[in-house]
């Protein structure tokens, strides 16, 4: 076993590349959302929800990759804030259909410019070329090591 005593091994590995890049694309967001008081998971389930209206929670919660504490945790917020309703999916009782309300809708209209702000802030420092590059190798990351998630990813398009 390799102990990490030069820091730089640390520090140039993609697992901790990954989390900070995570963070910082975070921040951002919450930055260029604020004035609409959107986090990015939020705005995920709003924009999945506009796509594809009165999905169940379950597929809501694969269209994103989420576990089911975090969706339901998701939701309640929004809920609580009138941007969305859930009611009995139509083809099972022990799930919930959600759609988003009138306020829901207005809102993700709202937040559609702040949101393409955050997206080309975070990717500012790359060329267009390289913007290309690293959506694709991300997208190929996680398409090749799907099978290792805690929670599954099912695009809300795709059965």
């Amino acid at each position: 076993m390799t102990l990490f005593k030069d820091l730089s091994l640390l520090y140039t590995r993609p697992g901790f590349l990954l989390r900070r890049a995570h963070q910082i694309s975070a921040a951002v967001f919450e930055d260029e959302c604020r004035s609409v008081g959107l986090t990015p998971a939020q705005f995920g389930v709003l924009t999945v929800l506009r796509a594809s209206p009165g999905l169940d929670q379950s597929s809501l919660a694969r269209a994103l990759g989420f576990d089911k504490v975090t969706v339901l945790r998701v939701l309640r917020g929004l809920e609580e804030r009138r941007l969305l309703k859930r009611s009995p999916a139509p083809d099972s009782r022990r799930n919930l259909a959600v759609q988003l309300t009138e306020h829901g809708e207005v809102l993700l209209k709202e937040s559609q410019k702040p949101a393409e702000r955050a997206y080309e802030r975070l990717m500012g420092p790359l060329s267009p070329e390289q913007q290309l590059q690293l959506v694709a190798l991300l997208q190929q990351m996680t398409e090749g090591l799907e099978e290792h998630a805690r929670a599954s990813f099912v695009p809300a398009d795709r059965p």
